[in-house]
């Protein structure tokens, strides 16, 4: 069967949008569009143009026998700051107050939409280049934290307030949380991650940071390294956390009547750049390269 040019570009852009940074071979594509490897190169400068142009982010070509052609989610400033200004807005709402000084977020962090962008500003803002996993704590953190994990085509594992039995062995610590300093547990199964693992944490909350730290913590005892971390709001107090180089999307200043959130604009990283990957290849070359 053949395509139009115009039906192929449109069938690259789905594809490599709902399989962001998996790599696709160029023969991929030649086979599933019945296509020459000229014209595949064509469309593919086509649609990185076009990604490009509209800040929607980076397609990329990678040389060598494992190389090819992936998508990687970038947002930009001007989309950051409208989509967090947004939900800063609807966040200030003074209906969201609840008795005893609660937040109600359920909505916005069960919003598939929110989260999914969520997921892709938290990827365009931490360096996940060697990372093997994005871990998250149950409940709140999880969808936000798979969205996270889809951005980066990482494995998503959460940890558990409660060992369950069917999952096996399972390690288990307790931590003082930063706002109350109360004292909980986290269990996480032994086969949740392979030795030697690097992580990337995902939170929905930080008052403190006991969360964090605790989940820090844990992923010592599996020997594991943490990347980088990234909490969707934190308040402005206590000012002290008990983490560091964290990226917070919303700062929220609660006085228990009144409740301000804002864009947290000055945790944020630049736009990660994977040096390895900077050097653009001519697509010919690649092409040649992946027979």
């Amino acid at each position: 069967m053949k395509f139009k040019r115009t039906e192929r570009i449109g069938a690259i852009v789905k594809i490599l949008s709902d399989n962001p940074n998996k790599i696709f071979t160029l023969s991929h594509f030649t086979n599933q569009f019945n296509a020459a490897k000229s014209t595949i190169s064509e469309d593919l400068l086509v649609v990185k143009n076009v990604f490009e142009k509209l800040e929607l982010g980076k397609v990329i070509t990678i040389s060598g026998a494992a190389g090819g052609v992936k998508y990687i989610p970038k947002t930009s400033k001007a989309e950051n700051e409208e989509f967090l200004l947004d939900l800063c807005q609807k966040i200030s709402d003074p209906s969201r107050i609840l008795s005893g000084g609660f937040l109600y977020l359920i909505d916005l962090i069960y919003n598939p939409t929110i989260v999914s962008k969520i997921g892709k500003i938290m990827a365009s803002n931490i360096d996940y280049a060697e990372a093997d996993y994005v871990v998250t704590m149950e409940t709140k953190g999880i969808p936000m934290a798979l969205m996270t994990a889809k951005a980066m085509n990482l494995p998503l594992v959460i940890i558990r307030k409660d060992m369950k039995v069917s999952e096996g062995p399972t390690l288990s610590m307790t931590y003082v949380t930063g706002g109350s300093n109360k004292v909980e547990s986290m269990s996480l199964p032994r086969k949740a991650l392979k030795p030697n693992s690097k992580v990337i944490l995902i939170d929905d909350f930080m008052r403190g940071g006991g969360t964090l730290k605790g989940m820090t913590d844990l992923m010592h005892e599996f020997g594991a390294q943490v990347m980088g971390t990234g909490v969707f709001i934190s308040t402005t107090k206590p000012q002290q956390k008990m983490v560091e180089d964290y990226i917070s999307l919303i700062e929220l200043d609660d006085n228990g009547e009144t409740t301000i959130a804002k864009p947290n604009f000055k945790t944020f990283k630049d736009e990660y750049k994977n040096e390895d990957y900077e050097e653009n290849y001519d697509l010919e070359d690649v092409l040649d390269d992946t027979d």
